[in-house]
């Protein structure tokens, strides 16, 4: 894709229909979860992507048996009951936070030695909550170049670990990986989890999945209760449709004053993101259940107001709300997302600063975790997309309103959603 991408003004569109690709956060689990099983598990709606690639490259390198079948969005894999394949392997998780997070423990809990490494911007992102959890079990971890990040060599043989305190306050994936594979510890695993984000919504996430994988979890508030376990597993799992994805389509419902329906995406889903629909029905939308997928109306709405929400347990949606705001009729106030500082980019700046760019007051609100945004008119600018996904497709949305943005980098889309920029040329030919 070229460097740029000018987003044409979108209008006259009575109804918006498409397809997302599946979910990165249950795809980058199911795989897990598949490889420490002891069945055969086919993997269906797939999401093929950046993060998903490096993980199942990670697979094959562990020598984990994984045919891929990326037309069909499918992935059968070979589940070795916790024995890693290789138990010498160098690996390269890309800019996965996941793969990264899920990998690290498990070939640590596993056994054995590992090289790995990460893309540039991955080896920004904090390892070391994990490592110092890792290293005290009697796990060898030595970091080839900043303490505490990739890339570092993993060195284990007999493991300590039953009880485990993990702040979730930096990333909840941290709890995620050793959840999953406290499986592989002799007497189970026993996890406290601190922080403002244990009872988040992909910490509940893996829990309904390790359910669905027949991992018998107990969970008495911020402590879960992890079996040891050699013998869990399905023949064949569904991933969801990525509802973060979806997420950027529905908020066109207000913005653009439409309809939108994602397909195949409904209320009862795992994602947490599927809170931002809510955020939506406050806006002024109606949402209605069909069976083909859940429609956002927006039809019917000459303004929407600004709102003070907190987004702590669906921040993914952080720069979707951000965008949406800019259109709003009073300001809105976006609270508890700190954390997004530590992931793809530093997203707080990232939106401050980009908004500032196309002439939006937006400023940090440091004691509330937050960001002010004071809706205005757009004036024409080139978006910094940091190399992060989430920035490129919500800023996007603004120039479907107005015609006046301009996306940079937008090939960082395919670390979760390739087609995406299609999608989007796709719908101009259903205007009026």
């Amino acid at each position: 894709m070229k460097e740029t991408y000018h987003v044409k003004k979108l209008e006259n569109i009575e109804e918006i229909k498409v397809p997302v690709p599946g979910s990165k956060s249950m795809t980058n689990r199911a795989l897990l979860l598949a490889a420490l099983s002891n069945k055969n598990c086919l993997l269906k709606g797939v999401l093929f992507s950046e993060d998903s690639r490096a993980f199942l490259s990670c697979l094959k390198e562990l020598g984990f048996w994984v045919e891929d079948k990326e037309a069909e969005k499918e992935v059968l894999i070979q589940g070795t009951a916790g024995d890693i394949p290789n138990k010498r392997a160098s690996i390269h998780v890309g800019s996965a936070g996941t793969a990264a997070r899920f990998l690290t423990v498990m070939l640590a809990l596993a056994g054995g030695e590992y090289e790995m490494d990460a893309s540039f911007q991955m080896r920004k992102r904090p390892m070391k909550p994990l490592l110092t959890v890792l290293r005290k079990a009697g796990v060898i971890i030595t970091c080839h170049e900043k303490e505490g990040y990739f890339p570092f060599k993993i060195q284990s043989e007999t493991i300590s670990m039953h009880e485990v305190t993990i702040d979730t306050g930096i990333s909840s994936q941290f709890a995620s990986a050793l959840l999953m594979s406290g499986v592989l510890l002799e007497k189970g695993l026993r996890l406290i989890m601190e922080g403002d984000r244990a009872e988040g919504s992909y910490i509940k996430m893996t829990l309904a999945m390790m359910k669905q994988f027949g991992i018998p979890v107990i969970r008495k508030e911020a402590v879960c209760e992890v079996p040891n376990s050699k013998s869990f597993g399905v023949e064949e799992y569904q991933i969801e449709p990525d509802v973060s994805g979806a997420c950027y389509f529905y908020a066109l419902a207000p913005i653009l004053k439409t309809s939108v329906i994602v397909e195949n995406v409904h209320m009862d889903s795992l994602q947490g993101d599927i809170k931002f629909l809510q955020v939506l029905e406050q806006l002024g939308c109606v949402l209605e259940e069909q069976q083909k997928g859940l429609l956002v109306k927006g039809n019917s709405l000459t303004e929407y107001p600004g709102i003070e929400i907190d987004m702590k347990d669906f921040s993914d949606q952080t720069m979707t709300m951000a965008v949406t705001a800019v259109f709003a009729n009073s300001p809105t106030k976006i609270k508890n997302v700190g954390h997004i500082r530590f992931q793809e980019s530093d997203r707080i700046t990232a939106i401050v600063t980009e908004c500032n760019r196309m002439g939006i007051s937006c400023e940090e609100l440091p004691e509330e975790e937050g960001i002010y945004i004071e809706p205005g008119a757009v004036t024409e600018a080139e978006i910094e997309t940091y190399e992060d996904h989430r920035m490129a497709m919500a800023f996007t949305l603004i120039g479907l309103r107005t015609g006046n943005i301009t996306i940079k980098n937008p090939g960082c889309c395919a670390k979760t959603f390739e087609n995406y920029f299609e999608v989007i040329k796709e719908l101009y030919g259903k205007g009026k």
